[in-house]
């Protein structure tokens, strides 16, 4: 709609007159509701309080089963082609029909018969052709008709029976005369909109129709092009207060004539958006001399100049608007006359662009406007600040430069903003102004300033205090997102006792707090009640940096690397610097990479409403941290390791929460971890926890894997009389394993040791057969690294005999025939092959290139289970994997031996553990 910028404008500027928010609320109801592009889905009509929405469904009729008591129904974005009344005898009640975005093509003059109450109609966007008396002879208690974007051709007097009617919408249907009737009507309306219509002229009979009606305030002509106005035109409608002309691109003559016609009525807010108004001449507004004119827009004109004096026949103006614009250069004479004006924006009025040079503002141009309070130059570029810009503005309480390019406000000395000196300026914005150093006193004229924002600067300096000098009164100082430049120092605050809001998000130096800052640059500010801190990657700080600080009610530390300080290893235990703080009201310290809470880290904190701790790695909590929080409402633990909630720990903070965050946790759904938690959620009104079906997640035990927490069942967890045999039973078994593990730690291969050599006796050391051995001529391809040749020599070749044979390529291989051709081939005359696993093998070429290869392929290509693998040294599996292509899981237990290094007492039993690797079969077990 064309008016989202005013009411965003409106918003923005609390010191709008009322008449801005008439022209707002006006607009909004004429406009109908706003539609919702983001909304889901639906599948059927949603009812709630008395309102049924059945839009957006592709129906071709009205539903016949709501409830029969609705007050509202909304039809629109359907496929109606018809109102007919019979299905909405069901519902008498109805105040309010919506059948907008439809194809309905005519009304029925029995519809307001059916719903006797309606008071508002909206037929918005369909296409109504032929618009008669009958039509609506029946809707006398009508209040709002919108009948925008259709074909309407009027036939004798369709709107004479609308006696209450305040607000008619005949905008965008072609009309091709203002004069909607030639008989006197419609006496209670108060908001007219004829917008974007045909017509080019007013003719002096044209409201003549409205001659009864002394209530009429809002005339909406956007985007209507007059070229003629007849003397006399608007004389029906005297009592108009606002009149909307954007996009209307008549000529500078034409708007001479509009104003000199609007001086005989009492029009009070007039606005001129996208007009093309590319030059204001100093006659422009002559007729508006004797108007009661409180509110201009003029922005979104392309202005390029406006003429001395143009303003001057205003002199009850208190809003005027130039916002995105063109401007080139103010003078004295731009705001003559404008002795009344209290707000001026120029936002994005003057800009530098690539053809043309940067606007200048001369000195005093200002000076004019002795009443102006608030002053918006957001959003400018100018070529200097002088000593004199801002002379003459003797009331101006807020002044706006933010995101502004002034080379003058680089380094901001005493002399920056002196010209602000006579000026009672409450606040000051100068956020993204690209500022990189304030001198000391630079702000001491501004005596009576309250809010200074200084955000996403680039400040580079040690605050000393004497930045603040003069500003006793300033209650909010806002340093966010400045780089990680600002250096703090005992005396930053000094000369802002009475600050109450300070941000410092984003900008300080990873040693602005350091712990030689000593005594705490925040010790000043008793009178403190925000303080953010938080994105500075603060890492160290002492506990007395919140001393003092009795009436801090929120302190944001979130994004910093605080985890060292509260950990129970600190150097000098941990650091519990909230203590300084014990009236916290809101506490936030999310992604601090916390993975404990210290004992008494938010000890004394009864006041504490809301605490964030959300995206640490904080997992078991001591059972009394949270004791002291009795008034917590708000709890945020999200993305944590939680896996357990015991009421020992939660039961205190829990006991009144209106909202709690949990989700994204590995829970532990066991009776020990997560019983307690899941029976406080059943005994208790879970809409305050959001996401609880979906959120909520079990990790562990794997019968709960991936289950909503709320699937536990809690009956499994039925306290059972112990019985003291099975207790005695249990205890025997534990200390049994305990004694068992112990001794195999320990003593275990000694154990299998003899326990190999009775099987050995009595079965022997091979399970393969007696045909298996006759195919090969070597029992073992020994695989090693060069520089392990002096151990296979020592402990391999040994075990050589008659009925055991192993290859070894440096003693084995036959002069002459090629390496390449020996290794495949000789691994083929092996039963086995065994790889001497070292760091050394893993590195050698020969082996990770071909050895390895060749060997998997001849265990793939046989069927065969025959790698042994002898480890002198603790290789990692990955390693392992990545040079040889084998993994301790894919070989049997036995054909795994391990080299104890210089234990001789254990070269026997690995002799042992290797000729029964040897001797086991190659076959797989089916």
């Amino acid at each position: 709609m064309l008016w989202t910028h005013l009411r965003l404008e409106a918003m923005r500027t609390p010191r709008s007159p009322p008449l801005t928010w008439v022209v707002v609320v006006a607009c909004c109801v004429l406009a109908g509701p706003p539609q919702s592009g983001a909304s889901p889905k639906k599948t059927s009509c949603r009812v709630q309080d008395g309102r049924a929405d059945c839009s957006h469904l592709s129906l071709r009729a009205i539903p016949p089963n709501l409830p029969r008591n609705i007050s509202s129904l909304d039809m629109s974005h359907n496929r109606l082609v018809g109102i007919p009344p019979a299905p909405l005898n069901l519902y008498p009640g109805l105040l309010r029909l919506d059948v907008s975005y439809n194809s309905v093509t005519k009304l029925d003059g029995h519809l307001c018969q059916t719903l006797p109450l309606l008071q508002t109609l909206s037929v918005a966007h369909n296409e109504v052709h032929l618009l008669k008396r009958e039509d609506l002879s029946h809707c006398t208690g009508l209040v709002l008709l919108n009948m925008a974007s259709n074909r309407l051709k009027l036939q004798g007097e369709p709107f004479s029976a609308l006696k209450n009617l305040k607000s008619l919408d005949v905008s965008m249907n072609k009309l091709a005369s203002a004069q909607l009737s030639s008989q006197p009507q419609l006496p209670s309306l108060v908001n007219l909109n004829l917008a974007f219509n045909d017509f080019t002229a007013l003719k002096k009979d044209d409201f003549s129709f409205l001659d009864n009606s002394s209530f009429l305030q809002l005339l909406n002509l956007s985007a209507v092009s007059l070229k003629t106005l007849e003397p006399g035109c608007l004389r029906p409608i005297s009592g108009l207060r606002t009149l909307i002309m954007d996009g209307s691109n008549m000529g500078i003559l034409v708007l001479f004539k509009l104003c000199t016609e609007l001086s005989r009525t009492a029009i009070d807010a007039l606005s001129l958006r996208k007009m093309k108004l590319v030059t204001l001449t100093n006659t422009t507004f002559t007729g508006l001399q004797r108007a009661n004119l409180t509110f201009l827009d003029l922005s979104h004109n392309g202005m390029g100049k406006i003429e001395e004096g143009s303003f001057q026949w205003l002199s009850r103006l208190q809003t005027l608007i130039l916002a995105d614009n063109n401007l080139k250069h103010l003078t004295k004479g731009t705001f003559q006359g404008l002795k009344a004006l209290k707000e001026l924006q120029l936002t994005k009025a003057l800009v530098k662009s690539h053809t043309s040079s940067t606007p200048i503002i001369d000195d005093f141009s200002f000076e004019p406007l002795s009443a102006l309070e608030s002053l918006s130059l957001r959003q400018t570029s100018v070529r200097e600040i002088t000593g004199h810009t801002f002379t003459g503005m003797t009331s101006l309480k807020e002044l706006d430069m933010s995101w502004s390019s002034y080379t003058s406000l680089r380094i901001i000395t005493k002399q920056t903003l002196v010209s602000l000196a006579g000026s009672p300026l409450v606040k000051l914005n100068l956020t993204g102004t690209a500022i990189t150093q304030i001198n000391p006193g630079s702000f001491a004229c501004m005596r009576n300033l309250t809010t200074l924002l200084l955000d996403f600067n680039f400040i580079q300096q040690t605050l000393t205090g004497k930045e603040f000098e003069g500003l006793g009164e300033v209650q909010e100082l806002h340093m966010t997102n400045n780089h990680w430049k600002v250096r703090l120092s005992s005396t930053s605050f000094v000369n802002v006792p009475n600050l109450r809001v300070l941000t410092l998000g984003k900008s300080l130096n990873n040693t602005a707090l350091n712990v030689d800052v000593d005594p705490s640059p925040f010790k000043p500010l008793c009178n403190l009640t925000f303080l953010d801190l938080s994105n500075n990657n603060i890492a160290n700080i002492r506990g007395s940096v919140l001393e003092g600080l009795v009436n801090l009610k929120v302190l944001k530390l979130q994004h910093n690397n605080l985890a060292r300080l509260w950990k129970s290893a600190n150097p000098g235990g941990p650091v519990l610097f909230l203590k300084g703080a014990p009236n916290l009201v809101t506490l936030q310290m999310d992604s601090n990479g916390l993975d404990e809470i210290p004992e008494g880290a938010l000890r004394g904190l009864s006041s504490l409403w809301e605490l964030s701790l959300a995206t640490n790695l904080l997992n078991n909590l001591r059972y009394s941290v949270f004791d002291d929080l009795k008034s917590l409402r708000v709890l945020r633990l999200q993305k944590n390791l939680i896996t357990s909630v015991n009421p020992e720990v939660f039961k205190t903070p829990m006991s009144n929460l209106s909202l709690l965050v949990m989700d994204k946790n590995p829970f532990d759904c066991t009776c020990e971890s997560i019983l307690w938690f899941v029976t406080w959620l059943n005994n208790t009104n879970t809409t305050f926890v959001p996401d609880l079906g979906d959120q909520y997640i079990c990790n562990t035990p794997l019968a709960y894997y991936n289950h909503s927490i709320m699937d536990f069942e809690t009956l499994s967890c039925k306290d059972m009389t112990p019985f003291q045999a099975l207790y005695i039973l249990t205890s025997t078994t534990v200390m049994a394993v305990i004694v068992t593990a112990l001794l195999v730690r320990f003593q275990g291969w000694r154990i299998q040791f003899y326990w190999n050599i009775l099987i050995s006796r009595t079965l022997g050391f091979s399970d393969a057969n007696i045909d298996e051995g006759r195919h090969f001529e070597y029992d073992a391809y020994i695989i090693h690294a060069e520089e392990d040749s002096r151990w296979v020599e020592r402990m391999m070749v040994p075990l050589e005999n008659e009925n055991c044979r192993f290859y070894l390529e440096d003693r084995d291989a036959v002069p002459g025939v090629a390496l390449l051709e020996s290794i495949i081939d000789n691994m083929r005359r092996s039963r086995k092959i065994l790889f001497v696993v070292t760091e050394r093998l893993l590195k050698d070429p020969w082996c990770r290139r071909f050895k390895a290869h060749q060997a998997l392929h001849q265990v793939i290509e046989a069927s065969r289970d025959s790698v042994v693998l002898v480890f002198l040294q603790d290789v990692h599996d990955y390693k392992l994997s990545r040079s040889l292509y084998l993994r301790r899981g894919m070989l049997r237990r036995c054909c795994i031996v391990e080299w104890h290094g210089g234990h001789k007492e254990r070269v026997a039993a690995f002799h042992q553990k290797l000729l029964i690797a040897l001797g086991m079969t190659n076959r797989l077990m089916e």
